[in-house]
This record gives C-alpha cells, sequence and structure tokens, in this order.
C-alpha cells in the first residue's frame, strides 16, 4: 500500500479505524474533515490487491460529492492500478453496462446503480468492496439499501464501509442504519476522542443572545391569536389530538390527505385539510419573524396575498381576509419603511466587520434570508459575500451544480469571503476551512449541527458563533441541539453493545 500512499502517514485514528475495516463491515463515524476519504482510499487498495480483479464501488447521494471523490482518487492511484470511472444520470444505462465491465473502481449516486440493478444490466459478484457515503441516509427505502442487500447476497467477497459524521441520536435509527448495511462494527470519533483531539485545533464557541423587538412581539401575539383560531377548528374537527406545532401539523396534513386520497371525503375530513394548510403557513410565518429577517417575514405574506389575488385556494383567500392578517401586512411594511429589521442582522454586521475579511461560512435555513443577507454584507467594505444554495426548486432561485463549483473555487482562492448557505452546504462538499462558523439560527439536529461545526477548526483555530433570539424556538432549537449531540454517543454505544452481543 505504502508505494501509493508513501507521501501520506496516516493519523493514528485513521490507522485504528482502517484496521477494523479490514476485517469488518464498519460504519465510521468521523466529524467533517476529519479524513474519512482517506480511510476509504486505504481500504480499497488493500482490498484490490487482496482479490485482484475485483471491483470497488462508491456511492455517493450527489454527483458533485460523487466528482469530488473520484478526483480525490486519482489525486493518489495511477491508471495503471485501477480503471477509475463516474456514473451519472447523463450516462445512459446500456453505456453504464458497457464501463461497468471494464471499469475497476466505480464512482457513481446510488439511482444509477440502483436503477441498473432493478433492469439486471450487471451483477455486484464481482465487486470487493462498497463504500457509502453519508452513510445516515440508509433509513426507509433509499436506495443505498437496496444495492447493499442485493451486494450481500451476490458479491463472492463482501465488504461494507459506511461513512458519516454523524448517524443520528437515537439509538433505534442507528441500528436500522447498521442492519441496513449489514454493519458488524461502529467506529466512533467525535472532535473530543483523546486520539483525534491531538491533531485538532482549539474551537472557541459564542452564544449571542438578541432581545426580540416589542414591536415584533406585537406582531406575534396577533400571528398567534390567528392561528389559535385554525387549531380550534381542526380540535372541533376531531382531526387534531394533543400538541400543535410545525411537525404535528405536517404530519397531520399528510394523514389526511392520505384518508381523502383513498376516497374517504368525510365533511371533517375536508374541512380540516384547509385548516391544516393555514395552520402550517401561519407556522412558517411566526417561524420566520422569530428566527429569521422582517424582509422575509413581509415577502411570505406578500406570497400569500399573490396566491389568494390569483383565487389559487379559498383556504388562501379566507386567511388573508383576516383583519389580523391585513394588520400584519400593514405593521411590517411600516417597520420596513422605519428600516427596522431583526435584530440578527445587526448583530450579523457587526460580527463580520469585527471579523475584518476572513474566511466565513453563515449557515441559515431558507434561501430568501440566504439572499437578505449576503445583499446587506456586500455593502459592509472588503466583504465578498455569495449565496450558497441547492439546485432551483419549482419557481424558485437555485445555482446549477456548475454554479456551485465555481463559487466553491472563488472561495478557495478568496475571490469570495463570506458564504451565506443552506443546508446544501454541510454534507461533505470540499469547501475549504473557514476561520468562522455562524448559525443564523440553532437547528434541532445533532446531524447537521455536527456537519455545520466541521467546517471550522481543523488546521488553524475556529469561531463557531450561534445567534439565537430571547423566548423564540432559538432557544428550544438550540437545547434540544446540544442534548441530542450528547444522546449521540450513548446511542452508539447501545448500538455496539447489541452488535458485540
Amino acid at each position: 500500500m505504502s508505494e501509493f500512499l508513501k507521501d501520506i502517514t496516516p493519523r493514528e485514528y485513521q490507522q485504528k479505524i482502517f484496521e477494523t475495516c479490514i476485517n469488518k463491515n464498519c460504519l465510521v463515524v468521523l466529524p467533517t474533515g476529519l479524513g474519512k476519504t482517506l480511510i476509504a482510499l486505504m481500504l480499497t487498495i488493500k482490498r484490490m490487491q487482496e482479490y485482484p480483479g475485483k471491483k470497488v464501488v462508491f456511492l455517493a447521494p450527489t454527483k458533485p460529492l460523487a466528482e469530488q471523490h473520484i478526483i480525490s482518487f486519482k489525486k493518489y492511484l495511477p491508471e495503471l492500478f485501477a480503471d477509475m470511472q463516474l456514473f451519472t444520470g447523463a450516462i445512459n444505462s446500456i453505456e453504464r453496462k458497457k464501463i461497468w465491465q471494464t471499469a475497476d473502481i466505480i464512482f457513481s449516486t446510488p439511482q444509477c446503480v440502483a436503477n441498473d440493478l432493478r433492469k439486471e444490466l450487471y451483477s455486484l459478484k464481482d465487486v470487493c468492496l462498497l463504500i457509502e457515503d453519508e452513510a445516515h441516509r440508509c433509513v426507509k427505502n433509499y436506495d443505498y439499501n437496496y444495492i447493499a442487500k442485493r451486494y450481500i447476497t451476490q458479491a463472492d467477497n463482501p465488504r461494507i464501509m459506511g461513512l458519516t459524521a454523524s448517524p443520528g441520536n437515537e439509538a433505534s435509527k442507528i441500528k436500522e442504519i447498521c442492519k441496513n448495511l449489514s454493519i458488524e462494527e461502529v467506529e466512533l470519533r467525535t472532535r473530543d476522542s483523546p486520539d483525534v483531539k491531538k491533531y485538532l485545533q482549539e474551537l472557541e464557541f459564542e452564544k449571542i443572545m438578541v432581545e426580540f423587538p416589542i414591536e415584533f412581539q406585537e406582531m406575534k401575539h396577533v400571528l398567534l391569536k390567528l392561528y389559535d383560531r385554525y387549531v380550534e377548528e381542526l380540535r372541533y374537527r376531531k382531526v387534531l389530538f394533543g400538541l400543535a406545532n410545525k411537525i404535528t401539523l405536517i404530519k397531520l396534513q399528510q394523514t389526511i390527505m392520505g384518508t381523502l386520497a383513498r376516497g374517504n371525503h368525510n365533511y371533517n375530513y375536508l374541512l380540516g385539510a384547509s385548516a391544516c394548510a393555514q395552520a402550517i403557513k401561519l407556522q412558517h410565518a411566526l417561524e420566520l419573524l422569530e428566527t429569521q429577517t422582517l424582509e422575509s417575514f413581509n415577502k411570505y405574506l406578500k406570497t400569500l396575498f399573490n396566491q389568494a389575488a390569483k383565487k389559487q385556494s379559498k383556504g388562501v383567500v379566507k386567511l388573508v381576509a383576516n383583519p389580523e392578517f391585513n394588520f400584519l401586512f400593514m405593521q411590517s411594511n411600516e417597520l420596513l419603511a422605519k428600516k427596522k429589521e431583526h435584530p440578527k442582522l445587526q448583530r450579523l454586521e457587526e460580527i463580520i466587520k469585527k471579523e475584518n475579511q476572513k474566511r466565513i461560512i453563515i449557515f441559515t435555513q431558507f434561501r430568501d434570508t440566504a439572499t437578505i443577507i449576503a445583499e446587506k454584507l456586500n455593502k459592509i467594505e472588503g466583504i465578498k459575500a455569495k449565496i450558497f444554495v441547492g439546485q432551483a426548486k419549482k419557481n424558485g432561485t437555485g445555482l446549477s451544480q456548475k454554479d456551485q463549483k465555481k463559487i466553491i473555487e472563488d472561495f478557495s482562492i478568496g475571490e469570495i469571503n463570506v458564504l451565506v448557505a443552506t443546508s446544501i452546504a454541510e454534507e461533505g462538499l470540499d469547501i475549504p476551512e473557514v476561520n468562522a462558523v455562524i448559525f443564523y439560527e440553532p437547528i434541532p439536529s445533532a446531524i447537521r449541527a455536527i456537519q455545520r461545526t466541521g467546517r471550522t477548526a481543523r488546521l488553524k483555530k475556529g469561531k463557531l458563533i450561534m445567534l439565537i433570539t430571547k423566548g423564540t424556538r432559538d432557544e428550544s432549537f438550540y437545547h434540544v441541539s446540544r442534548a441530542r449531540e450528547k444522546q449521540m454517543g450513548r446511542a452508539i454505544d447501545t448500538v455496539k453493545q447489541g452488535l458485540a452481543n
């Protein structure tokens, strides 16, 4: 192996994890930026030397990630050692079948390989290693699971490696991932693991609490009054029992729509469907008001007015006819005219000025917020901010994969110094290390929080800054996320004990 990796000395934890992976199907849990790909490369070389003429399949959930992995491998492996090929949806299945016959290492999204296997275009018999990146996705009906099951039954010499920064915080979900991938061992490392700690730089954490302005509180009060009316209707219609929040309402909406689709046109369900849809819209408006920007809140109300004007839905027409709704729209217009904004925006500007042209990533949940933040920051001297979002959704803004690539390149060479990103920048993409990561709002997901944090404090000292609005869902999301990160270690220990037994 050393002939290909002679310029690289694996870190102690990488060597230990690699040794486990040689003998067992292993789930590798390692924070972003700590070298999961190198362990995958070491195992690839080992398996191909052990089983000459056999193939390796490396799966990643998106095309840019699969491309990134093939580039990494080509950096160290000569063409003479292995013919490496990338499968994408742009290559038709007949062509892929031909490539499969001669390639040694195939990099692909799971959809391509799963579709080919369903058509019986080739078999996984000669694959000596299957690597699945972002393995926390191995739940429910994701194609990773279908491929792993086919692999275990077809391959002469199966070996599976799952890679993730965090498999989540629930033992049941981690067990499901392990079962789907036929995992025999879990190798977990966090920033605090003794054999990892010594390679990392200090991560400074700053929690910034901002006051929720009195004018915003008044609007929240009016919004809740309107929202409660719809929730009460759902209870009256006997379709909602228990708590009403964004998650329970979305689940309820799915249940109601499912019941109606099956031909049960119960009057309560018909009226409940409309009330539920409007309650979800008001929940979303409330989230924007509490945690995002006044401009995005106002823009959303305007969207609802436009929908009502086009008579797209009777429910929306009724919603915007409410005097409370009109008050919210007028009030937010007035405040914006007086240059009033969410205090988070002002604090963010202060932080960016203080950090003085360092390389920074700001994470936010919503594309509109990302656009507003970037516009605001670009007015600061020396700041070159750019939004980094996923591909365009229906009627929405978005970036093609080519645009995303260009932005990452510009960020690497300093053409851009602030990246304002949505969840697209969380998973695996090879974004250069940054001086600071800023969460515009806390998120209740341990997986996503760990992925975001991994963008800093690797080779040099880094900062993690979190903006939290007092007395809003920001506070509860912050506590939930911290608790879930702690839970992850305990959940993995439980699963490891189960695997050992």
